[in-house]
């Protein structure tokens, strides 16, 4: 592929990323992808064949985002949790995505699959092993404390059923939910 083909490949898969962000794959629409990044939808339908090629290659584009983000520290669940918080106050599109994907994908079991590898593997590791060395609670599964890490964090995410933050919130609001969120991860999961 040439350098302009991959300049606007790229120009595609950014817009298209803003248009599921926003919108999902039912609601996204080609002509905005198309218009935004100034591609055409023949081309853009030449490179992934169609509106649901292009959703599974922005998620696949965007999966090292979503699942590394932020650091993930087991010995450290807590601070963990609130820098997701702030995470989702400077990306908020990639949980929009994650969301999307869960809701229009992958209905049950694990979100992030590689083959028949969980992308989140490597953390529910780390967790046992801090497990092991009593540094979290032992008696639930990793991948139960893992999940409980990320909805905590997720509390106040662009996809909360109860409300959601944004960085334009006051910083007292932000301080408040954050050490809320360290107390909280830490009386549930850390001895």
């Amino acid at each position: 592929m040439s350098r302009d083909g991959e300049a606007s490949r790229r120009r595609l898969l950014d817009a298209a990323t803003e248009e599921f962000a926003e919108h999902g794959l039912a609601g996204a629409r080609v002509d905005r992808i198309a218009a935004a990044s100034g591609v055409n939808k023949a081309q853009m339908y030449g490179w992934f064949g169609s509106k649901d090629g292009l959703f599974d290659a922005v998620f696949d584009d965007q999966l090292h985002r979503i699942v590394d983000v932020v650091p993930f520290t087991a010995e450290d669940l807590p601070g963990y949790a609130v820098r997701l918080y702030d995470s989702y106050l400077t990306a908020p599109g990639l949980i929009r995505l994650a969301s999307w994907h869960r809701l229009e994908r992958v209905r049950s079991g694990p979100l992030l699959r590689q083959g028949t590898e969980v992308w989140t593997d490597p953390k529910h590791a780390s967790i046992l092993r801090a497990q092991e060395a009593g540094r979290v609670v032992a008696d639930l599964a990793p991948e139960d404390v893992y999940a409980l890490v990320i909805a905590l964090a997720g509390t106040w995410s662009p996809v909360s059923g109860t409300f959601v933050a944004t960085s334009g919130d006051p910083d007292t609001d932000h301080a408040r939910r954050r050490a809320g969120l360290r107390q909280a991860v830490s009386r549930a999961l850390v001895p």
